[in-house]
């Protein structure tokens, strides 16, 4: 397990609702729709999740859907946070929507942090050529074998983390079915890690999971293994790949800003990671420039 006691009680389930997968549980306090396979489904899924956390009181219903599935979720009082255009299969887009139930959970309490961080990453928007890689390091796709170093690591970076990384279990069940891990290695020994959440039939991906031992940061490590991932998925048939980056680091957004990513909107108190609960970033980049997308917001009007 994690070895942390308060992180394996609070720990949110994962659970399938024919045609949808959520999340939900006490450590972000919330209902997460994490994927709607039938977008005719909208109205189903969203009473679902919404009284799945009446009767949980939690306090936040998080939804990622496609946008023709939006307006049966905006009639009950949700609200667009971030889209995501050409998400699914390079055509359709996604979109991320909120309901909160508590007044306090609407509210960011770090919002001057979150304007000024996102202000410092657009302005470092301006592609730069690829990252070298820095002396000693190697990097390459992690195995099974690797599960054990790589729960680890997580533990010693994240207090708390939305997702059970610090359980090797986890990892080695994920590898082994659509999570591509990427590690960077120095004298033997596993330096960072970061993930790339593979959706086949979306044609899209989420980087994700991105951590590194202090004694290895500044080293520009997590630029790095975001193009070795994109270039994995890209391989993989990816078409979109975004991310939802904590929005009040720095590193990250900025990581993200200068590999191409744009912008797609904040989602507010939407993820208990690093020990609280925290604004999250979201932004995206299209993989293959050449694919056609010209249906992205079939649902905009």
């Amino acid at each position: 397990m994690t070895g942390n006691p308060n992180i394996e009680a609070m720990e949110d389930r994962i659970e399938r609702l024919g045609f949808a997968l959520i999340q939900h549980g006490p450590l972000s306090d919330r209902v997460y729709l994490m994927k709607l396979e039938d977008a005719d489904k909208g109205a189903e899924a969203a009473e679902h999740v919404l009284a799945l956390a009446r009767a949980r009181d939690y306090g936040k219903v998080f939804v990622k859907a496609p946008a023709a599935a939006s307006a049966a979720f905006l009639e009950l009082g949700f609200e667009e946070e971030a889209r995501v255009p050409g998400m699914l299969c390079g055509k359709r887009d996604v979109c991320f929507l909120a309901r909160f139930r508590k007044p306090s959970r609407a509210k960011s309490r770090d919002a001057e942090a979150v304007r000024r961080v996102l202000d410092i990453a657009l302005a470092r928007t301006k592609r730069r050529s690829p990252p070298r890689v820095p002396s000693g390091y190697t990097f390459q796709v992690l195995g099974q074998e690797h599960c054990q170093e790589m729960a680890v690591l997580y533990g010693r970076v994240f207090a708390s983390y939305p997702f059970p990384i610090h359980d090797p279990r986890y990892l080695c069940e994920t590898m082994r079915s659509h999570v591509r891990y990427m590690g960077a290695f120095k004298d033997g020994g596993l330096a960072a890690v970061a993930s790339a959440e593979l959706d086949r039939k979306g044609r899209n991906a989420e980087m994700t999971d991105f951590a590194t031992l202090p004694e290895h940061r500044g080293q520009g490590l997590a630029s790095i293994l975001l193009a070795r991932l994109e270039e994995e998925a890209a391989r993989l048939g990816v078409l979109t790949a975004y991310t939802i980056a904590r929005a009040v680091s720095p590193g990250m957004n900025i990581t993200f800003a200068r590999a191409g990513y744009a912008f797609a909107g904040t989602l507010t108190r939407n993820t208990n990671i690093a020990g609280a609960l925290e604004c999250m970033n979201v932004w995206h980049k299209p993989l293959r420039q050449s694919e056609t997308r010209t249906e992205g917001r079939d649902a905009a009007a």
